[in-house]
């Protein structure tokens, strides 16, 4: 019996993904748990495996196609069933995906080979399919409220998604002597997002077409000539200087859209309340040097963030209040410290989970935060680096921000906000002295966490880092 592959849910704010690249193709054989797409979620492009073994009979959405969560992407023949005849059924609709995908499958329309044809040539300029179907995605699960440093979904519990707005197509000729670019649907979109002319790139696809790794990799977009109209700007272009008496227009992007969503939803649902705490982080900067001078022959250096994040885990440990997630109605306390780390990427914030923190050294912490890190920055996350976080940090102090308040990432009770370690004047034995002192900022969920509960938190966070041998106790 045929065996139907479905867009599987990658992220808890997932409801639809892209197809950036198939591993096989029809015809090709897979087995079990083998690498047959690769896909690009809300937060990252990561690798998705066929549960079964079989024959790949059809793939039925295009590379840079979309597909609602659930929605079939392909079909395997597993058992003694010819792979064409398989094929054959799913083209002619005998067998449709229970939801539609989003943008049109070339080669799941049942039609003449002329009209298949058609459907691919419509495909491939970016134009909507004459047989598109237009119907979008319906969410059938309610995504968790997302922070700042969270992408969330953009459709409501219930609602239809709209269907995305089709990316322009590159003409044959601009006018400019500039000739056709041949591109995937998901770089001319990537392109169109980022202000990127595709006539600078050279592609490394087959037969020299630009793929999204093209796009990603360029390093700047040109600036913009003169003549250019400075009234709206490119979808998540970074805008220059605006010239005097001038304004400029920047649509939000997709990414944008959903934070400002997030923002909205944690910051209305949730009764935030703040403490702050003032931290003397002089010896453990001493310490740091220290470890760093023995650990220089071993390429290892210790950041001071390794350090706050060994104590958050440690206190949290101590106080699981803390260390908890809430679903509207039942309070989930964990004993394992899934440690959620803020980062910044052009269009926007992430957070990447670093599952186990609390199990984790010094060293380990540093390896493995670097390594979600530099995933996350580059959309390369794994699919367990986003998901099931149980608390978050965020950073601004390479800002040089002393002291700020980050919004509760849902279903987390409480997020970390570290500011800037920095010489500041203090009164130790009554004198004035100068020490490095660091400020932190603790948001937290009044529904679950009360304010002396969180105080609690907050010393033995600080005893941990004032004294960092108490960890070992």
């Amino acid at each position: 019996m045929p065996t139907e592959v479905t867009m599987p849910q990658m992220s808890d704010t997932m409801t639809e993904g892209t197809i950036v690249k198939w591993r096989k193709k029809e015809g090709d054989k897979v087995a079990a748990n083998e690498v047959l797409a690769e896909i690009e979620t809300d937060k990252a492009v990561m690798e998705t495996e066929s549960f079964d073994a079989g024959t790949v009979a059809a793939l039925l959405i295009p590379e840079g196609g979309k597909a609602p969560v659930g929605g079939v992407i392909a079909v395997l023949a597993t058992g003694k069933e010819n792979p064409a005849e398989v094929k054959k059924k799913y083209a002619g609709g005998a067998s449709a995906p229970s939801t539609a995908p989003t943008a049109a499958p070339a080669k799941a329309t049942s039609a003449s080979a002329a009209e298949t044809r058609k459907l691919s040539a419509s495909a491939s300029e970016g134009k909507p399919a004459a047989r598109e179907r237009n119907g979008g995605a319906v969410a059938t699960l309610e995504a968790a409220s997302r922070s700042e440093i969270h992408e969330p979904d953009s459709v409501g519990h219930g609602a239809t998604r709209t269907p995305p707005t089709a990316v322009p197509p590159v003409p044959h000729g601009d006018g400019n002597g500039h000739s056709r670019v041949f591109a995937t649907p998901l770089a001319r979109r990537i392109a169109a997002e980022k202000g990127i002319d595709l006539h600078q790139l050279k592609g490394s696809g087959p037969g020299g077409r630009i793929v999204q790794k093209d796009v990603i990799e360029l390093q700047a977009a040109p600036a913009p000539t003169a003549a250019a109209d400075r009234s709206s700007a490119p979808r998540g272009a970074t805008p220059g200087p605006i010239p005097a008496g001038e304004t400029q227009v920047m649509p939000m992007t997709k990414m944008r859209a959903a934070i400002a969503a997030a923002l909205q939803r944690s910051k209305q649902q949730i009764p935030h309340f703040y403490e702050t705490i003032d931290v003397d982080v002089e010896s453990i900067s001493a310490l740091r040097a220290r470890l760093n001078e023995q650990l220089k022959s071993q390429n290892v250096k210790l950041s001071l963030a390794d350090f706050i994040n060994k104590a958050i885990c440690a206190a949290l440990l101590r106080h699981p209040a803390l260390n908890s997630t809430f679903d509207g109605t039942n309070i989930t306390r964990h004993a394992d410290v899934h440690l959620g780390i803020a980062v910044a990427v052009p269009d926007g914030l992430i957070v990447p989970v670093l599952k186990h923190a609390d199990k984790l050294g010094l060293r380990d912490l540093r390896e493995r935060s670097a390594g979600v890190i530099d995933r996350a920055r580059a959309g390369k996350q794994k699919q367990d680096e986003v998901n099931g976080g149980t608390f978050t940090v965020s950073s601004l102090g390479t800002f040089g921000v002393r002291e700020f308040s980050a919004i509760i990432n849902p279903p987390q009770v409480a997020i970390l906000a570290v500011g800037a370690a920095e010489k500041r004047a203090v009164v130790r034995d009554d004198q004035i002295v100068a020490r490095t002192m660091m400020t932190v900022t603790l948001s937290a969920d009044h529904r679950i966490v009360d304010g002396a509960t969180a105080a609690d938190f907050l010393r033995t966070l600080k005893s941990f880092l004032e004294e960092p041998g108490m960890m070992l106790v």
